[in-house]
């Protein structure tokens, strides 16, 4: 199955609100939500694919030949590519009910664990979306992270319960959700958490913890300072807030604060594997990718999300070629321009 065959197939089942673009830019879907969209006027999504696109690569075939190594290694785990599927929750909400939440973990979950990647999985206010993820990971021998909701404290420590007896092999918590609305006025309170707190979450945890929804170098300092094995630089695909800047203007800054203190991770916009090396080149670790993974499954099920990892691993692998990078090591700020 081809990448363009999945998005043929997607658009008959994917629902009223996600277009199957053949490139997932933001602009077909802009503010709609329930949808794929953004908040306010969906400024924040468009600018996090565009401000990739601006960022050049240098192409550089006077070097030795070869082939290039995409492998990478996260918390002792080597993996065949340095990205990684975007947790995403509510899919008959915001798609069409050929998934639910428990049905598209289920095949994203294995799938990516079978092609060497690993998938994060999303959380919602019904228990068995959580329950439903963390058994999948489980099925898959921990390769996946479960990536919980910043609910109140007693709630969070139930949900690290699922997370160890997954045996999932890290954990992840989206603090930028704390802007969805479903999280606000809830009782006992749910959304942003202080260092303190973030502090006593990571100890629960017990595995690799990973804050995702950092925008700034202050923010990255504070999850560091609270234990934070990793992060990831996101503004939550501008879902929580508009008028953000684009995870691209702001992840080379946090990598010089913070990296090779903590591992970097970023989203936001990433659609083809030479975004992915230009997010290498100004300092990540490795890169989530989550809106086209669900058109994945919708066109194709598990032969969707195989085909799609194919297609960004092997522009991944060009790129590295044509620039002179024969593994990941080897990627520098040189590079990009």
């Amino acid at each position: 199955m081809t990448y363009n065959e999945v998005l043929t197939q997607a658009r008959g089942d994917i629902g009223a609100y996600c277009k199957a673009c053949p490139v997932c830019n933001g602009r077909a879907c802009k503010n709609q939500i329930p949808g794929p969209g953004a908040k306010g006027v969906g400024d924040t999504a468009i600018r996090n694919y565009d401000k990739w696109q601006e960022i050049r690569v240098n192409m550089d075939t006077l070097c030795a030949g070869g082939d290039a190594d995409t492998s990478c290694e996260l918390f002792g785990k080597t993996f065949a590519y340095p990205f990684f599927a975007g947790p995403v929750g509510a899919v008959n909400l915001h798609y069409s009910e050929k998934y639910d939440d428990m049905s598209y973990n289920q095949v994203l979950v294995s799938t990516c664990a079978q092609a060497g990647i690993a998938a994060f999985t999303g959380d919602g206010t019904n228990p068995k979306v959580m329950e439903a993820a963390t058994a999948a990971i489980g099925e898959s021998g921990g390769l996946g992270v479960p990536t919980i909701k910043p609910w109140n404290l007693d709630t969070i420590k139930e949900k690290m319960e699922l997370v160890h007896q997954a045996g999932a092999f890290a954990a992840a918590m989206d603090v930028d959700a704390a802007g969805l609305p479903f999280l606000k006025n809830m009782n006992p309170p749910a959304g942003s958490k202080t260092p303190e707190e973030l502090a006593e979450i990571v100890k629960m945890a017990g595995v690799p913890f990973i804050v995702k929804g950092v925008m700034t170098v202050k923010g990255a300092k504070k999850a560091m300072e609270a234990g934070a094995s990793a992060i990831v630089v996101s503004n939550h695909g501008g879902r929580v807030l508009d008028q953000c800047p684009a995870t691209a203007e702001v992840l080379e800054e946090i990598a010089q604060a913070v990296g090779g203190k903590m591992k970097i991770l970023v989203d936001g916009g990433i659609r083809s594997g030479t975004d992915v090396f230009k997010a290498l080149a100004l300092g990540a670790d490795g890169v989530l990718i989550c809106r086209p993974f669900v058109v994945s499954v919708y066109g194709g099920g598990a032969d969707g999300v195989r085909a799609y990892i194919d297609k960004i691993g092997g522009e991944l692998r060009d790129t590295m070629q044509m620039c002179g990078a024969h593994s990941l090591a080897e990627i520098t700020r040189d590079m990009v321009r």
